[in-house]
């Protein structure tokens, strides 16, 4: 079994214990409707996806 040969310090610890951050998400611009989007998803805004139409988006009239 292994035994630890020194104690570890309390800023070792510390500096790997503060790397649990979140990291911003990987956003784009539509380039139909310049909304931005998730990289790599089809646009919720127009429903395109590599310049084709995929989804068909309801208008922000009718969800209300």
């Amino acid at each position: 079994m292994a035994v630890p040969k020194s104690k570890t310090s309390k800023a070792r610890t510390a500096s790997r214990k503060a790397n649990w951050k979140l990291s911003a998400p990987g956003l784009s611009e539509c380039p139909r409707c310049h909304e931005m989007k998730l990289a790599h998803r089809v646009c919720k805004n127009c429903g395109t996806y590599n310049g084709r139409k995929v989804i068909e988006v309801k208008d922000a009239a009718s969800k209300k």
